[in-house]
């Protein structure tokens, strides 16, 4: 079972779910404070982070960079109901997921898994795809521009590889919540837009309209590129 590193400074919280996940055979490894877990980050070396948006000091959008600025491991990010606009902003930051406080161990376990399984490839093409400068090599799960490695967070990955398989064709956002992030409510269409913005900043060229991932107006996304 993955390694998590939890981050909560609500005790209850940071308890129960931390009880939680060692039932299901998790090693977990809690903090209370992001200065706490950034500490604990090397040494636990964790698959995957959960990690609550208010925290005292640093609070959990700036964890969230900070971890981006050196690693791409899959961020669960844990909020409180009506935080919407934090939840944004942690999506832009870098986040893979979000879990609105109080949520069941069975939930946070489901969600976990659904993160992890980004981190393969389900089409099973081994075969490297040559769009323009981009290159997706399948098999390797590995995306370079113009010849240098771009670092992918898992939901960015799966996105890309998901669009880029079936050049032209147009997605729903629904249709990708459903597959990206097996998510089936409507709501979380944030989800997509906020990882489809942080993949543009990677894979696309700073200066005119995007090339790769275009937005249908009214529908979703396609992969180009033009």
């Amino acid at each position: 079972m993955p390694r998590v590193l939890l981050i909560e400074d609500d005790p209850s919280v940071r308890e129960g779910v931390g009880l939680g996940l060692r039932r299901r055979g998790h090693e977990v490894s809690a903090a209370e404070t992001g200065e706490e877990g950034l500490a604990l980050l090397p040494g636990f070396r964790p698959e995957l982070v959960l990690l609550d948006l208010m925290l005292p000091g640093i609070n959990g959008v700036q964890v969230c960079r900070r971890i981006r600025d050196t690693s791409q491991i899959p961020i669960i990010m844990l909020t409180a109901r009506g935080d919407d606009f934090d939840v944004v902003v942690g999506l832009e930051a870098g986040a893979d997921d979000y879990i609105v406080k109080p949520a069941r161990t069975e939930v946070i376990e489901a969600r976990i898994k659904a993160v992890l399984r980004r981190l393969t490839d389900p089409t099973g093409r081994p075969e490297i795809d040559f769009h323009g400068e981009l290159a997706i090599d399948r098999s390797g799960l590995t995306v370079a521009k113009d010849g240098e490695r771009v670092a992918l967070a898992p939901s960015e990955l799966k996105l890309l590889l998901h669009l880029s398989a079936s050049p032209e064709q147009v997605f729903s956002r629904q249709q990708l919540l459903e597959y990206v992030w097996e998510h089936s409510y409507h709501a979380d269409a944030r989800l997509v837009d906020a990882c489809v913005r942080r993949l543009r900043t990677k894979i696309e060229d700073p200066d005119g309209s995007p090339r790769y991932i275009q937005t249908v107006r009214g529908f979703g996304y396609r992969f180009g590129p033009l």
